[in-house]
């Protein structure tokens, strides 16, 4: 396996020098900050690294903290390329391995949180927890705003509406909409972080791998990918839930759901919160991090055990009909 890593110019926050690696001929970029054990960030779709600039410097006091763009994301390449779930898992595990990262706690926003399970259970040897945040994966359900990138001439329709007039006055009204108070905010709240996403559509190399991301985890009736019949290896993986109790995109009911199929799993609902907890509570977020981290023993792999799991089978079980409260402490 070929590689090679050379610096970049500072990213956006001028704070932490943007680095590359070329792996399998393809460039992908990362932050690394900090010094500890390690702690693997995965963004959500549409964004990138930057997502979890609010909290990279308090985590990177305790931890090495990595933060990769996918590829077809962010100053990664965007080519041809597998943007399967699996795919994007192996893609996590090259790059620690170039980085001479051995294992890692993963922590995975939305897609990223996808990708995180996955990592976990190609990979159980080389994660010591998982932390999923508004993640995908434990229910069909998810915003049309989604469900519409599969669309014929979807790439089309985004190719005009990112000409540089037009997308300026829809990035400035979705901005503008992100920061109504009252009521309503809770529905509004991630427009700005839509506006970045939609803003970098203008690439069409984006649009094409943003595409048949999309096409690999959702279908019209939601989303494909589930862990609901892996659920049961998670008995020896800490795992803790992250959702923002106003979250538009995932329904913060599969929290409730993630509480059932993995009944061991620390579940943390943020009040006043959307899609992106992470960057709207950044402090409570870490506290979550560092408490969950400092309380649990990292996963050991042992192949026996493994091997025992999964000749034992774990039915998967179907989702429950709980209100959310029931994951956030209160009763059902």
């Amino acid at each position: 396996m070929a590689a090679s890593t050379y610096s970049a110019p500072q990213d956006q926050a001028g704070k932490h020098e943007l680095q590359y690696v070329v792996l399998h001929g393809k460039r992908r970029a990362y932050l690394k900050a900090g010094r500890g054990p390690a702690l693997l960030l995965l963004h959500g779709l549409g964004c990138d690294h930057t997502t979890w600039l609010p909290v990279i410097d308090e985590l990177a006091k305790r931890y090495t903290v990595i933060a990769p763009d996918f590829l077809g994301h962010g100053a990664s390449d965007k080519p041809r390329a597998d943007y399967s779930v699996a795919g994007y898992a192996n893609g996590m595990r090259d790059l620690l391995t170039v980085l001479g990262i051995d294992k890692a706690t993963v922590v995975g926003h939305s897609f990223g949180g996808g990708v995180a399970l996955q990592f976990g259970y190609q990979f159980p040897e080389r994660t010591q927890r998982i932390v999923v945040v508004a993640t995908g994966g434990f229910g069909p359900e998810v915003t049309p705003f989604i469900k519409l990138i599969q669309a014929p001439g979807w790439s089309a329709a985004m190719g005009v509406l990112t000409l540089p007039g037009i997308r300026h006055l829809e990035l400035a009204a979705m901005r503008t909409a992100a920061q109504l108070p009252g009521p309503a905010r809770k529905y509004v709240r991630d427009l700005g972080e839509v506006a970045a996403i939609v803003d970098s559509w203008k690439d069409r190399r984006t649009r094409y791998a943003i595409r048949h991301l999309v096409r690999a985890v959702i279908d019209w009736r939601g989303q494909v990918v589930t862990i609901a019949d892996r659920a049961y290896l998670t008995e020896v993986m800490p795992i803790a839930v992250v959702w923002g109790r106003d979250d538009q995109v995932i329904p913060v009911r599969h929290a409730s759901i993630a509480a059932f199929l993995a009944p061991q799993a620390h579940v943390e609902v943020i009040p006043d919160s959307g899609h992106f907890p992470h960057k709207d509570h950044p402090e409570q977020f870490v506290a979550i991090l560092n408490e969950f981290i400092a309380t649990t023993e990292p996963a050991t792999y042992n192949r026996a055990r493994f091997r025992r799991m999964l000749k034992a089978g774990g039915a998967a079980r179907p989702a429950p009909l709980v209100s959310v409260e029931a994951a956030d402490g209160a009763p059902a």
